[in-house]
Order: structure tokens, then C-alpha cells, then sequence
């Protein structure tokens, strides 16, 4: 029996088979999609926000993620033989992006860093697939393409996947993260509630008969018309009430019609390679648990792609999920530490649908619209609203645990937390395992664990070890580092740190034990 399998090969599935792995489970990745399927649904670029790029960075992926990202931009640079206005286009992405001044956007209005600290990067989905997909292969991650699930079923011991050659696989856990139209949500039978389309989306590769026809405009009377930086991609939006036939292939001549309808203008296109086209339909699953079977990514919430964000909420949904559910199928920890994976993610994503809802509304043509962008501009403009949409766009603002008495927990820990010893913050949790920071002082004042704890050497006149020895029997899990003196832990003692990056406790030292059994399940040899 599998530990876990994951239905779905994207960048979430991918991301979580990883994260899985580091806390010591053996996950198998199932995608119904073949190579050509996979690229087709690539269309675009797709951007990483500061948040993301944070927790990449505790994976060691930033340099690769990155390096792709130039590598794209540059051959893009290189093949615009006439700069025109796609080449000063991508000549002004290239100047904003190395100068560090990009947060995102919100309906087309753009977030500019003044202080230059912007953390942003954009490219192909495919090329993400295959950073995540190399990183999980050589991890000793399987990943088995052109693997249809079919239907699932669970009872109480495990959960089964029935594949369309009718084969089936049986795992203790089963994640679905197969997008939007998510067999896993469907046969699982999860609550998918929401507002219906109102817009009309199609990106394609294609061939125009005069391409100076079509310039890039976020809005017109007609719609949206974008040339993507990648060369012979196109991309129209209408507020028609959304897409009939989903499933019937784009052709050149929808294509067409939907750019004359955009620009006013008789566009002609003589030859389309592939399009695909999307919606704001806007829903969100309940719950992301039914017993044995868990939502990620677009399987759990879909909304509008205006601004970027379903990529980066998925990514952070397999971070948050995948070190609880790795304790959990190794038998680590109890099955209750699920239960913080919806607690937490799905009050992000409420937002997340909150706002894309509000970036549509702001995109549709007329003059009203018109003088609220306006408006909406010269407030984002001000410092503090220009902090608040920033955080609400790149992630920064998360806080799973508002009101919490230290304001630390719940956040993400500060990258730059001055260890005393040679390793940082990042370097420490790339392993996955978590991590007890604690502050200057060693163990002052330390109360001994109550009976059966199984913690040794810890109470007030116990050896030197201080707040380090209330880690035995969980070093398997955690590990430890001294802050330096003087740096601050929001008013706390001691930090622990989740595997994905987040505060779990901030406290006194006579409560870490405590928290270290509830984050970490039982110290070992203790039952789960």
C-alpha cells in the first residue's frame, strides 16, 4: 500500500510529492496528462510572489527558479528582431524585474516597490514542472504520466484510486490535485460552492495576418487584448457571461472573432497551433479533508487568473500540507494535525476569491469603472494602502494565527533571525524538519515536564542542555539553534518553526515541551 498518492503532476502535486518526502513519507504522483497535454496548458507565463519565493527558499530553489526565469527573458530579448512593442515590453519586465521593483498587481494596477525589495519572478508553467519534477525524481519521488483516476474510494484503514485502464492503487492518504475540474473533489464528493463565470478567457499560439493590427490594452470597450511576451501568443478577455463549450477545441476562427470583437478592428488570423480558454467561475470546496482524501491547489479553489495568484496559493497549500501529512503516513504524529490544514489555508483562499472577484469588477469596460481605477490608483498610491495591497498580493500579509499573545506566531519567521552558530534560518529547515529557536539565555528557568513526558535533563537543576534537551525524543523531527544575543523573538523566549517556514509557538521555555507534542506529534517510542 502507498503512503500517499497524489492525483495530479502540476507544480502542486509536484511541490507536495517533495515536501512529502522530506517528512519521511513514500508519495506516488499519478497524471493523466501526456507530454504535449502538459505544455498546451502552459500557456503564458505564470508568476511566483514573494511569499512563494520565501518558502522556495527554504528548499534551496530560488537559484534555479530564478535562473530559468533570466534564461526565458533573455532568449525572449534576443529573439525580437523588430523591438516594437512587444520588444520594449519586454526590454521594461527585464529593467523592473533586475531592478527588484516589481509586487505584483492588482486589476492591471501596478505595485511598485519604491525601496527596490521586490521579490517576483515569472515564467513558463512547464519549466516550473520541470524544476519541481527533476528536484522529486532525484528525491526517489515516482511519478507515473498518462495515469487517468477514474474514481475514489475510501473506508477507515485507506483510500483507493481507480485508473481508466482499470487498474486501481491503494494508498493511506490520497491528495487531489488535479485542477479545477478535479475528479478527486468530484467522486469524493466535496462541496464546491461559488458564483458562476461572467468572462471569457482564450490564450493561443497563432499566426496573425498583420500583427501591427494588435497592440496590448488591460481595457476597451470590447474587452481585454494582451500579446504575451512569448512570441505568437495572444490573449483576449470578454465579460460575456463566460465560455460555453469548455471542452470543444479553439479555433482560429473563435480566435478571430473574439479579437474583432476586442479591438474594434478586422483582425484576420491565418493559422492558430493550439488555445485554450478559462473563466472567473469562482468556487471554493468546504473543506480541504473528507477522511483519507485531501484538496491542493486548483481542486480546492478556483477564481479568476487576473493578478497572478491561484499558482502561488496552490504552493503554498502543498507547503502547509505536506509536512503534516508526511508525519502523519509515517506515523509520527496523530491524524488530528490534518485538521490545521483547512483551519488555516481555506480563510487565505476566501481572500484570494475575495479579491479576484473585486480585480474583475475593476477590468470590466465602461466609464464608472473607469473613474473608480482612478481612484483605486490614487489610494494605492498612499504608503499604507500601497503596504496593504503589496502584502495582500505577494502573500507577506498570511497570519495563521491573528490575536495570538506573541505577534510572531502564526507569521513567517524572519529570514534574517541572527543564529549564533554558522547556518541560518533556511539552511536549517531545508531538510523539512522543524525547528526550536531559542533566545540567548541558556534554559534559564526551565520547569521540569510533567510525568511520562519522556523528555530527560530539564528541569531547573538539571545538566547543561537547558531548553536543547526538551528536544529528546524529537530530533528526528526538530532541531535546534540559539538566537544571538540581543535579537529578537517578539517578545518570547523561545520560537518553534514548522517545516514551512511559519512560527507554530512563541513562548517560555517550561511550555516548548508541550508544544513541540501538539505541532509534532509524541516524542518517539510514545504512542501516535
Amino acid at each position: 500500500m502507498e503512503d500517499v498518492i497524489i492525483v495530479g503532476g502540476g507544480p502542486v502535486g509536484l511541490l507536495l510529492a517533495g515536501e512529502l518526502k522530506l517528512a519521511g513519507a513514500d508519495p506516488l504522483v499519478l497524471e493523466a496528462a501526456d507530454g504535449e497535454r502538459r505544455r498546451t496548458r502552459s500557456l503564458g507565463l505564470r508568476s511566483l510572489n514573494a511569499r512563494t519565493m520565501q518558502s522556495l527558499a527554504l528548499r534551496g530553489l530560488v537559484e534555479p527558479v530564478e535562473r530559468a526565469q533570466w534564461d526565458m527573458l533573455d532568449a525572449l530579448a534576443a529573439e525580437r528582431q523588430d523591438p516594437g512593442e512587444a520588444g520594449d515590453v519586454v526590454a521594461l519586465m527585464l529593467e523592473i524585474l533586475r531592478k527588484g521593483q516589481i509586487s505584483g498587481h492588482f486589476a492591471g494596477l501596478p505595485l511598485l516597490d519604491p525601496e527596490g525589495n521586490a521579490q517576483y519572478v515569472m515564467l513558463r508553467q512547464d519549466r516550473l514542472e520541470e524544476l519541481l519534477a527533476e528536484r522529486a525524481t532525484a528525491m526517489g519521488v515516482r511519478i507515473r504520466q498518462g495515469r487517468a483516476v477514474t474514481d475514489v474510494v475510501q473506508d477507515g484503514s485507506s483510500v483507493t484510486a481507480l485508473l481508466d485502464d482499470g487498474s486501481a492503487v491503494r494508498g493511506g492518504y490520497l491528495v487531489g490535485c488535479d485542477g479545477g475540474r478535479s475528479v478527486v473533489r468530484k467522486r469524493a464528493g466535496f462541496a464546491f460552492d461559488g458564483t458562476p463565470p461572467t468572462m471569457t478567457g482564450r490564450t493561443a499560439v497563432a499566426e496573425l495576418a498583420d500583427p501591427s493590427m494588435v497592440t496590448s490594452s488591460l481595457r476597451g470597450p470590447g474587452g481585454l487584448v494582451n500579446l504575451s511576451l512569448v512570441p505568437g501568443e495572444i490573449a483576449t478577455i470578454e465579460f460575456d457571461g463566460g465560455p460555453g463549450d469548455r471542452d470543444a477545441p479553439v479555433t482560429a476562427a473563435e480566435l478571430q472573432d473574439s479579437l474583432r470583437r476586442v479591438t474594434g478592428r478586422n483582425v484576420v488570423v491565418q493559422r492558430l497551433v493550439t488555445g485554450i480558454r478559462y473563466s472567473d467561475n469562482t468556487r471554493h470546496a468546504g473543506s480541504y479533508r473528507k477522511g483519507r482524501v485531501l484538496l491542493a491547489g486548483d481542486a480546492a479553489h478556483v477564481h479568476s487568473p487576473i493578478g497572478g495568484q491561484g499558482l502561488n496559493l496552490g504552493l503554498q497549500d502543498a507547503f502547509n500540507l505536506g509536512w503534516r501529512l508526511g508525519l502523519v503516513a509515517r506515523g509520527a504524529a496523530p491524524g488530528s494535525l490534518l485538521d490545521g490544514y483547512t483551519a488555516e489555508r481555506h480563510p487565505v483562499a476566501a481572500r484570494v476569491l475575495r479579491n479576484a472577484r473585486a480585480q474583475v469588477a475593476l477590468m470590466r469596460p465602461g466609464a464608472q469603472v473607469d473613474a473608480l481605477r482612478e481612484v483605486l490608483g490614487e489610494v494605492i498610491g498612499l504608503p499604507e494602502a500601497w503596504r496593504h495591497f503589496a502584502g495582500m498580493m505577494d502573500g507577506t500579509a498570511i497570519d495563521y494565527a491573528p490575536g495570538a499573545a506573541v505577534p510572531l506566531t502564526g507569521r513567517f519567521v524572519p529570514a534574517d533571525l541572527p543564529l549564533t552558530g554558522p547556518a541560518g534560518v533556511a539552511e536549517l529547515l531545508r531538510d523539512g524538519h522543524g525547528l526550536l529557536i531559542g533566545g540567548s539565555a541558556p534554559g534559564a528557568g526551565l520547569a521540569a515536564p510533567g510525568p511520562g513526558a519522556g523528555v530527560a535533563d530539564t528541569g531547573p537543576g538539571a545538566r547543561p542542555g537547558g531548553l536543547e534537551a526538551v528536544l529528546a525524543g524529537h530530533r528526528d523531527r526538530v532541531r535546534f539553534a540559539r538566537a544571538e544575543a540581543g535579537a529578537g523573538l517578539g517578545g518570547a523566549s523561545a520560537l518553534l518553526v514548522r517545516p514551512d517556514g511559519y512560527v507554530a509557538w512563541a513562548g517560555e521555555p517550561d511550555e516548548a515541551h508541550n508544544a513541540l507534542t501538539t505541532w509534532f506529534g509524541p516524542p518517539t517510542g510514545a504512542a501516535a
